[in-house]
């Protein structure tokens, strides 16, 4: 089965499907050994991983396409990307589609925010009008080849507008043919039941460590009515308070020494990567060679 096909019998399901977010190919690789069905990965965790800066419309397309086509090479699970603001106008969105799909995605969203965009729960936002990512939009479901490849759109407008226009926005691009929809940012409890009972969804749930929405727990996502949650960036947020300590740790005491029991092993991490797996290939092929020469 194609990976966009299972992606979207996920999202389907009457389960609702939780989305880690992992940063790049180590955390990719690690999510799947912990059994997730499906993987994302966003801007926010990718900037500052490959950039070491803010979530601020840095990275090009062809590095975000690059980045994720190293995530998909490693791992057998669905994987949903960031798109943005489709990295331009309606022809800048096919090309940004063509690209993912090719990178081997399940599936990708956009948002309606002005370039340049910024995290959706900084302050600041704006957002272009709706007639605009209508355009936008059309253009991705236009553009993509696989018609399993999943779409999802993203409105931003509810730290600009309020929930109101959000919806109202969420149904027009529902109506053009989104996949998934994103109201991102809800502040309450309230606003994530309206998102759910007014929307003919499937919804995501976004949840943000210290952002605008309420943390809630599976079972309570689920009763009110999303699809799907993600938690885009509590792995990126673990990984630096861990090399934060660590380098603090190494910096005052000059040894690792005391610290060992916060690490993996050498072994250990070699055998998380695959180590023994790139071997018994090489054993395979040297055998195979040595049959061969020896007919």
């Amino acid at each position: 089965m194609r990976k966009t096909t299972l992606f979207r019998q996920l999202i389907d399901s009457p389960e609702i499907l939780l989305l880690p977010g992992v940063h790049d190919v180590l955390s990719a690789r690690i999510g799947a050994g912990a059994g997730f069905k499906a993987m994302t990965g966003g801007g926010f965790s990718a900037s500052a991983t490959l950039l070491g800066r803010p979530d601020t419309s840095q990275l090009s397309l062809t590095e975000m396409a690059n980045h994720y086509e190293r995530i998909c090479e490693v791992i057998d699970v669905p994987f949903f990307g960031d798109g943005d603001t489709g990295f331009g106008n309606v022809t800048n969105v096919s090309r940004t589609v063509r690209m993912y799909e090719r990178a081997g995605l399940a599936g990708m969203f956009i948002e309606d925010q002005v370039f340049p965009k910024r995290c959706g729960h900084m302050i600041g936002k704006n957002v272009i009008p709706a007639e605009e990512m209508v355009s936008k939009l059309k253009a991705a479901l236009d553009a993509r080849q696989d018609p399993d490849f999943v779409i999802m759109a993203r409105t931003d407008a509810n730290a600009v507008y309020g929930i109101d226009d959000a919806l109202e926005r969420m149904a027009l691009y529902r109506e053009v043919g989104a996949d998934l929809l994103f109201v991102e940012a809800p502040r309450n409890k309230r606003e994530m039941r309206r998102i759910c009972s007014e929307l003919d969804g499937p919804n995501i749930a976004n949840m943000i460590e210290g952002g605008a929405t309420p943390l809630l727990s599976l079972e309570e996502l689920s009763d009110i009515g999303f699809a799907v949650v993600t938690y885009p960036v509590a792995a990126t947020f673990v990984v630096a308070k861990a090399m934060r300590d660590f380098m603090g740790y190494l910096a005052k005491n000059g040894t690792t020494a005391g610290f060992d029991l916060n690490m993996l092993q050498f072994d250990e991490f070699n055998e998380m990567i695959d180590l023994g797996g790139l071997r018994d290939q090489e054993d395979a092929y040297i055998r195979y060679a040595a049959d061969f020469m020896a007919k």
